[in-house]
């Protein structure tokens, strides 16, 4: 048999901390970790000036380009980012890890 990873025994209660992040990643709730937030802004960064750079060099008006490019990368750093925070944190609560 495994042994429970040494962050948690079983005989040991989750800290209202572990408990409300385990219900705001599982049920509703806003993530309140720092890190998360900091990294899904970066990806959020990234997507919009990447989206304006490349909207800008493909469209025949540069401006409108940039500015839809802008848009359109801004909602795919932000959907990209929540997807991949959302399965990361599955897979942490599934091995037991409720930081």
């Amino acid at each position: 048999m495994s042994e429970p990873p040494p962050e948690q025994t079983p005989s040991e209660p989750m800290s209202g901390r572990q408990a409300y992040n385990l219900v705001a990643d599982t049920v509703t709730g806003p993530n309140v970790r720092l890190r998360d937030n900091l990294y899904q802004a970066l990806a959020i960064f990234i997507g919009l000036v990447l989206g304006a750079v490349i909207g800008g060099l493909a469209a025949a008006d540069a401006v409108l380009g940039a500015v839809v490019g802008a848009f359109v990368g801004l909602l795919a750093g932000l959907f990209g980012s929540g997807l991949f925070l959302m399965i990361y944190r599955a897979v942490q609560h599934a091995r037991g890890r409720h930081d």
